[in-house]
Formats: C-alpha cells, sequence, structure tokens
C-alpha cells in the first residue's frame, strides 16, 4: 500500500510539474494550430470555437452567444470547470473527454505542447487582458 501510495505521489507530481513548467512562449507558437477555430486576447470574438479568455477556471460551456454541443453543454450544467488538468485532458483528446463535442481537432498528443498552450492560455484574463 506504501508503494502504491508513493507511485501515486510521484505521478501526481510529475503531472503538476509539467503544468507549472509550461512555456507560455512556446504555447503561443503551438496555439497556432487551435487559431482557425479559436481567439485569445483583447477584442476575441468566437469563431468555429468558443474564444478562450479566462479559460482556466471558467465553467465550461459558458461563453455567452456561442452555440456548444449538448454534450458539452451537459458538462457545463453539471458544474464541470477547465482546470489546467481538465484542459490537460481534453486537448489530449478532445472527443475522449467529451464524446459527442463538435470539436473536430483530434488532440495535442505530446504532453510538453499542451502544457505549453496551457500556460499561454493562463496568460489571458478573461477580459482578454493579458494577467
Amino acid at each position: 500500500m506504501k508503494r502504491m501510495m508513493m507511485v501515486a505521489g510521484a505521478v501526481l507530481a510529475l503531472t503538476t510539474h509539467a503544468f507549472a513548467d509550461g512555456d507560455a512562449a512556446k504555447g503561443e507558437k503551438v496555439f497556432k494550430k487551435c487559431a482557425a477555430c479559436h481567439a485569445v486576447g483583447e477584442g476575441a470574438k468566437n469563431k468555429v470555437g468558443p474564444e478562450l479568455n479566462g479559460i482556466v477556471g471558467r465553467t465550461t460551456a459558458s461563453v455567452a452567444d456561442y452555440k456548444y454541443s449538448p454534450a458539452m453543454k451537459e458538462k457545463g450544467d453539471e458544474g464541470h470547470v477547465w482546470t489546467a488538468e481538465e484542459l490537460d485532458t481534453y486537448l489530449a483528446n478532445p472527443k475522449g473527454m467529451v464524446p459527442k463535442t463538435k470539436m473536430a481537432f483530434a488532440g495535442l498528443k505530446k504532453e510538453d505542447e499542451r502544457a505549453d498552450v496551457i500556460a499561454y492560455l493562463k496568460t489571458f484574463g478573461a477580459d482578454g487582458k493579458a494577467q
């Protein structure tokens, strides 16, 4: 049992470490893969996907004037909040986390790219201004 707890602790530490070490500058470059459908920054508007200002800490499916899939709305209605960990899971495999989401993107398979893009997204407040 102690060994399992140590392994679980190590995995948690590594996972948390990845989020803490994300490089926002690299994430800005990775975000170009997302920019066809999503926007961030002052004046960001919904596109094919919702604008992502203030996404970390935001309730799922809560951007005004964006038509979410029923599956994503259900997640938001359940009180789901986008944490760095939840975003990491979603960005790795969107349809694996939210079946029937309308997001067609297959996901970011590289852990460092996910950490970097999450670090980049964290730099934007809900108003789109740099934090």
